[in-house]
C-alpha cells in the first residue's frame, strides 16, 4: 500500500480546501517545498501535488515549484490541477515527475485522455472526482450526469496508468474515505487505484490496508496530517 502525502498550492503556499470549494481554505505557513522535505526526511517515497492555481487557469502556473521539488528530492510525484492539453503533461513529465494526473480535461473529451495514454504511456494518471455516485468536473463546481462506473468502462482500455478515486463529500472533512465506493471501481479498473477523500485518522490506513484488494494501490492522506491528526513519524510506520 503506497501513501501519498498530500501538497495542494495556491499562490505558492500550501493550503487545504474544505470539498474543493475556494473560499472554504485553509493556509499553512510551511512552503510546498518544505513541505515535500519533511515527508522525504520521515522516509516517504511517493507525493500527491496538486496546482490549485493550475486548476484556475488551464495553465502549469506552480511548475517552478514542481521542478524544485523534483531536483531537490528523489520522491516519485504525481500533479494534477487543470492540465488540458498535450503541451502542459509535455512540461511535467519533462520535469521528472512519475504521473500526470487529468481531470476535467479528459472527461470533458475521452480523445484527448486516448491521446494523452498513447503518447505518454504509464505516466497518465485519471482523477475520478465524483459526488454521489456521479462524475464532477471543473473544480467540482460542475457536477455531471455520468455515472462514474459507466465512464470507467468507457475509457478502461485506452491504457491509463492509475486512478485515483474521490469521493467528493469526504474530501477535507476527515470523515472517512467512502471505501465502499472505492473498492467498486477497483473491481471494474483495468489499473491501479489510489483511495482519495476524508482520511482523519492511522485506522484509515489500516483499514485501506486489510481490504487486501489487489487492485487497490495507495491512499492520499492531506488535511489531517496539517492538521495533526496524523503525525508523520506514525503514517511513516505503514509504509510498506
Amino acid at each position: 500500500m503506497k501513501i501519498f502525502p498530500a501538497i495542494d498550492i495556491k499562490d505558492k503556499k500550501c493550503v487545504r480546501l474544505i470539498k474543493g470549494d475556494f473560499e472554504n481554505k485553509t493556509e499553512y505557513k510551511t512552503s510546498p517545498v518544505d513541505q515535500a522535505a519533511k515527508y522525504k526526511d520521515h522516509g516517504f517515497k511517493n507525493l500527491h501535488i496538486v496546482d490549485l492555481d493550475g486548476a484556475l487557469t488551464g495553465k502549469t502556473v506552480n511548475l517552478d515549484i514542481i521542478k524544485e521539488i523534483v531536483s531537490k528530492y528523489d520522491l516519485k510525484i504525481e500533479i494534477g490541477g487543470g492540465i488540458r492539453n498535450l503541451e502542459s503533461i509535455k512540461h511535467y513529465i519533462d520535469s521528472g515527475v512519475e504521473k500526470v494526473i487529468l481531470g476535467s480535461g479528459a472527461i470533458k473529451d475521452k480523445e484527448f485522455l486516448r491521446i494523452a495514454c498513447d503518447k505518454f504511456k504509464n505516466q497518465i494518471a485519471l482523477g475520478l472526482d465524483a459526488k454521489d455516485g456521479n462524475l464532477s468536473v471543473s473544480g467540482w463546481k460542475e457536477n455531471l450526469d455520468i455515472k462514474t462506473i459507466d465512464f470507467l468502462k468507457e475509457v478502461n482500455e485506452y491504457g491509463v496508468s492509475r486512478i485515483i478515486f474521490t469521493d467528493i463529500n469526504r474530501d477535507g472533512m476527515k470523515t472517512n474515505p467512502n471505501f465502499d465506493e472505492t473498492v467498486k471501481v477497483a473491481n471494474i479498473s483495468n489499473c491501479p487505484v489510489v483511495i482519495s477523500g476524508g482520511v482523519s485518522s492511522i485506522n484509515d490506513i489500516k483499514k485501506a490496508k486489510n481490504l487486501n484488494n489487489k487492485k487497490i494501490e495507495g491512499i492520499i492522506v492531506g488535511k489531517a496530517i496539517y492538521d495533526g491528526d496524523i503525525k508523520l513519524e506514525d503514517l511513516a510506520k505503514e509504509i510498506n
